[in-house]
């Protein structure tokens, strides 16, 4: 073991594409001994980019299925660290966006390491402006709520901030994870006086060839993504800015899918 410890950095890895990833977050992966990766972001793409000797750790999880819990991830930045390694913790979109990169961050600290954190592009933001949904748009939504779904799905349902968030037609409600919890989102909203029209957009698998949207409206929407047969990893977005039409051509129906989309449009 080395007398000195090495580093690790929480990495953001930003919605996917490598051509996305910070000009630092590409230099650290090309230096990296070990690269301990997620399942979403750009983990498929990134093995051209490590050095031919690097140690590449897939420890992604999938909905419902978490075989590396996050104290061995933990475990496994320090042990690595203590080795005297350089050590990438690459994650989807930013670390501390609904990744546990506090969490990792916390535990390296303890351990005497030393830890940097390098931000990527939330897929909050990016997978809707991929599929032509702007978060905030001038007159028409000027705040924006982030929720996990895993935060909803539960006996206490959504609370009351992301309730007030659903029912005020200036905010942006996006949710990430959320495929399992609409259902139960929706039927609180609906409960909550949100009204039924409120426009509904769900994107999945954003910028890979298989990215589709959803277009529909909460009254709808469970009816909307059974029909089309919705599967994680989606985000979903809720709000005036989810309106068909309002960027991009309106589909012809409401609930409708729209073709796949590998790298959203040029906004």
């Amino acid at each position: 073991m080395s007398a000195a410890p090495g580093t690790v950095a929480l990495v953001g890895g930003g919605p996917g594409p490598v051509d996305l990833l910070t000009v630092r977050a590409l230099r650290l992966l090309r230096a990296a001994d070990v690269v301990i990766a997620d399942r979403l972001g750009p983990a498929d793409e990134i093995g051209a980019e490590l050095r031919a000797e690097a140690l590449l750790i897939d420890v992604g999880k999938r909905p419902g299925h978490h075989p590396v819990p996050q104290a061995e991830i933990n475990h496994l930045l320090i042990a690595h660290a203590l080795a005297g390694r350089a050590v990438v913790r690459l994650k989807g979109g930013d670390p501390f966006v609904f990744g546990r990169g506090g969490e990792e961050f916390a535990a390296c600290l303890a351990a005497g390491i030393p830890v940097e954190v390098v931000p990527g592009i939330s897929s909050a933001i990016a997978v809707p402006q991929a599929a032509g949904v702007p978060v905030t748009h001038r007159g028409l939504a000027s705040t924006v709520h982030v929720v996990s779904g895993h935060d909803v799905d539960g006996p206490r349902g959504p609370s009351a901030a992301t309730l007030a968030a659903l029912a005020d037609a200036a905010v942006t409600t996006v949710v990430l994870m959320g495929v399992r919890a609409l259902p139960g989102l929706i039927a609180a909203a609906l409960a909550h006086g949100v009204p039924p029209q409120r426009p509904v957009a769900i994107i999945e698998n954003g910028y890979t060839p298989r990215q589709r949207t959803t277009r529909t409206t909460l009254g709808e929407a469970v009816r909307a993504a059974e029909q089309a047969a919705v599967r994680s990893p989606a985000v979903i977005v809720i709000g005036e800015v989810a309106r068909a039409g309002l960027l991009l051509p309106a589909p012809t129906s409401l609930a409708a899918v729209a073709a796949p989309v590998a790298a959203g449009p040029a906004l």
